[in-house]
């Protein structure tokens, strides 16, 4: 307990010091500005030579500027040890990051999760669809085979019908060119045959004219 209530006083005290650091140097700056401006005001003779009471001025400026340059250091040094104070010690803030985002992750975690589920009804309804078709379709035969490998099988049935359609074996080659020999032969036996009958006929024809004559 006293461990606990002492890291806040000491935070506190930290704070304190680092207002205070922040009042003396812009105090420090806003002083040395102001006489700065003071003594670039034109006075009346004094008893000290205008040359002289020149240099002096122009000293003092140069301390005075100084002054606010160091101020202006101090300055930029707070802030750096004010920006290290918050990334070490701002633990509600720190928190509330990581609390941010963490939601932020477990919206997209739950947006993830919608759509899967969105998909896996989707594909389910898709796939008891195929189902139907397969169970009322040809392809299946009763046999307990998964609807891919029933598809699959189906298209190399195809396949090879197709294929055996569209190859012509050695043997119906052999068959083919023997009908058309067949064909060529038989065409060529009946154009004698029309021919030598086209000669014969009018031999015959004078034969049985001149028989008619009686003995």
């Amino acid at each position: 307990m006293s461990q606990q209530r002492t890291l806040p006083q000491s935070k506190e005290l930290l704070l304190q010091s680092y207002n205070k650091r922040l009042k003396d140097d812009i105090k420090s700056i806003l002083d040395n500005f102001t006489e700065i401006v003071k003594s670039a005001r034109v006075e009346d003779e004094t008893q000290v030579s205008r040359a002289t009471q020149c240099e002096q001025d122009h000293y003092e400026m140069h301390v005075r500027a100084a002054n606010i340059v160091r101020a202006g250091e101090s300055l930029m040094k707070l802030v750096s040890d004010l920006k290290q104070f918050l990334i070490l010690n701002d633990f509600p803030s720190v928190n509330e990051a990581i609390n941010q985002r963490k939601q932020q992750l477990r919206n997209l975690q739950e947006e993830c999760d919608k759509k899967l589920i969105t998909l896996r009804d989707e594909i389910a309804v898709d796939l008891y669809e195929l189902e139907e078709e397969y169970y009322s379709s040809s392809l299946w035969d009763g046999a307990d085979l998964p609807l891919c490998e029933a598809y699959r099988r189906g298209e190399e049935e195809e396949e090879e019908e197709e294929e055996e359609e569209g190859v012509v074996t050695p043997e119906e080659e052999m068959v083919t060119e023997m009908a058309g020999s067949a064909s060529t032969v038989a065409g060529e036996s009946n154009g004698r045959v029309a021919l030598s009958n086209a000669t014969t006929q009018p031999q015959v024809n004078g034969h049985s004219s001149g028989s008619t004559d009686p003995v």
